[in-house]
């Protein structure tokens, strides 16, 4: 059964006159599913009515960590295998909004309209929240990681997961670097990019001569992670005594520029053996985020 409802307004948020229930997909154009037909992540930054635009979580707890940041859905989309799974935190949206829809669609009308061949979960779409300055993120964070122009959206998760699990308490992200709100970063991260504060670092692509500076005025000691004749190595003991400090890590295949090596305070390598040279940067970041972890005294 298809209940009748108001339309979704293209500009602005929902604004229904009464609850909403469970809501059986039967058009797949229809216009309240358009954020989540065929659109790319970066489409939806620009999404019309919303000041930040939206983004789309995927699988329960990516939705599940959202909301408990603060977040509150717009609305759900779900294959029915998914709706028992997912009544918890469709229950859980409604307690602060009745009106919020969820629609539920068969396989092959879900996969019509989100040209998904698998999904983890279901799907929710949020207002993006505004970005917090660098100055207020930072205020009492005492280790930091950057990430340096990286585009691979799992490494961006899985770097975000082990930031969340080994105590680093914020993340920068340049401007060459995948935002952490895309649907697959998200749901690699298993939703920790609710949990660890981020925002943006500079405004170029030759970010660092901005960037570090600021970092040094807010007393931060900046390490690059890259493979350097000059390197110190990881367990170096005058890095793990530092009060505050950044790690920067880069793309796989070019690693951090020249310029950010050069204003970076340390370079920084992990030893290794058997003649290997490097690796994932997800996994190095795990490695360097335990290493140089902050221990309270």
């Amino acid at each position: 059964m298809r209940y009748a409802f108001p339309r979704w307004p293209q500009t602005r948020p929902l604004a229904y006159d009464v609850p909403m229930p469970i809501i059986t997909v039967s058009d797949i154009h229809d216009p309240q599913l358009r954020m989540y037909s065929h659109q790319r992540d970066a489409l939806l930054l620009s999404w019309p009515g919303y000041e930040h635009g939206l983004f789309i979580g995927e699988s329960y707890n990516v939705i599940d960590r959202a909301m408990d940041s603060g977040l509150t859905p717009l609305s759900f989309l779900l294959e029915e295998k998914w709706l028992d799974k997912t009544m918890p935190l469709i229950e859980k949206a409604w307690e602060r909004d009745p009106q919020i829809p969820a629609f539920v669609a068969t396989h092959e009308r879900y996969q019509a309209i989100t040209s998904f061949e698998v999904t983890r979960g279901g799907l929710a779409a949020f207002a993006r929240p505004a970005l917090p300055g660098l100055e207020s993120l930072l205020h009492d964070a005492h280790r930091i990681a950057i990430l340096e122009d990286i585009t691979n959206y799992s490494n961006v998760g899985a770097i975000f997961r082990s930031a969340a699990a080994l105590g680093i308490d914020a993340v920068l992200v340049t401007p060459g670097c995948h935002d952490p709100y895309y649907r697959r970063a998200a749901r690699v991260s298993m939703g920790t990019v609710f949990q660890v504060p981020w925002t943006r670092i500079g405004t170029t692509s030759s970010w660092a001569k901005e960037g570090i500076g600021q970092l040094h005025e807010l007393g931060f000691e900046v390490a690059a992670l890259a493979l350097t004749p000059s390197a110190i190595p990881l367990d170096e003991p005058r890095l793990a005594s530092c009060e505050c400090l950044a790690l920067v890590l880069g793309t796989e295949g070019e690693g951090l520029s020249h310029e950010t090596i050069e204003a970076c305070d340390h370079t920084v390598i992990i030893p290794m053996d058997h003649g290997v040279d490097s690796l994932n940067v997800a996994v190095a970041s795990g490695i360097a985020f335990w290493e140089l972890r902050y221990r309270r005294a």
